[in-house]
């Protein structure tokens, strides 16, 4: 493929071409993020681009990313990037890539806290720090934890709370072992939750992410047994808990929060309907 002779429109469609061929998922938004992060331009306008011509430099730049997709290298490792709440977060092979379902996470937990001074607010499994960081900037006032095991993810997460200019006291912890501080009044946490087995069924790009942020234990269950035990301890009386869930997963994370203590257990849904999150009140 000449690609000297390509407008972007017309390179983008052939890259988009390629990436279908190798089964990429939404290969033209990939193609044309792909572009956008060489030129610096709007992906929707280089799309729509029919008259420009790209530099030696850019195309090389281009070629190269685009192997890395085709090797099935998540885009937003590529990127650097992943956005989250309105906030450009850096991600990197150390971190579990954000979700959209878990801004709900982050939006939910918000909107629990706005009316409390200074609440005291506690994120396990906090890996980038999306939910700490994003929490912390909604609730300037707040004091905010984020606890992970892994010290790569830590690392990730402190550089992206000081990017962003985001208070957050960040503690290396085996989920409640090494927690110091509270208690909280509100805990959240999007713990690994998919089933051993189904970890080795995921799409090529997920299991190439950290699979201790992934591997949820036979059942999928096994962080939240451990969160339903010890949260009690960890919480101010009337506080929350809101964790995200497997699509098929509230039910069973019910009768643990319920056998632990935890009362007003209810699911909350994504925009699919899918009891995507689980909240109780301590």
């Amino acid at each position: 493929m000449n690609t000297d002779a390509l407008t972007p429109r017309a390179l983008i469609l052939a890259q988009a071409r390629r990436f279908e061929a190798a089964g990429i998922p939404d290969p033209l938004t990939d193609a044309a993020a792909l572009l956008a992060h060489v030129t610096g331009k709007h992906a929707l306008s280089l799309r729509l681009d029919t008259d420009s011509r790209l530099s030696a430099a850019a195309l090389h730049e281009y070629e190269t990313l685009c192997r890395r997709r085709l090797d099935r290298e998540p885009l937003q490792w590529i990127l650097g990037t992943q956005s989250f709440m309105g906030y450009d977060f850096e991600v990197c092979m150390d971190v579990l890539i954000p979700r959209p379902e878990t801004e709900l996470l982050a939006e939910h937990a918000i909107a629990r806290l706005q009316d409390l001074p200074a609440p005291r607010v506690l994120d396990l499994c906090c890996g980038s720090g999306c939910i700490a960081v994003s929490v912390a900037l909604a609730l300037p006032g707040a004091p905010v934890t984020g606890s992970d095991l892994s010290a790569e993810a830590l690392a990730v997460a402190a550089r992206n709370a000081m990017r962003l200019g985001a208070q957050v006291r960040f503690v290396r912890s085996d989920l409640f072992t090494d927690i110091d501080s509270g208690p909280f009044d509100l805990i959240v946490s999007n713990p690994p939750y998919i089933p051993s087995a189904v970890c080795e069924t995921l799409q090529e790009e997920v299991r190439r992410e950290p699979m201790m942020a992934l591997d949820g234990g036979p059942d999928g269950l096994y962080f939240y047994r451990r969160i339903a035990k010890e949260a009690p301890s960890h919480l101010t009386s009337g506080g929350r808990l809101l964790m995200e869930t497997g699509h098929d997963q509230h039910a069973a994370v019910a009768a643990l929060l319920a056998e632990n203590g935890f009362r007003e257990i209810h699911p909350l849904y994504d925009y699919a309907g899918i009891p995507r999150i689980t909240e109780a009140v301590c």
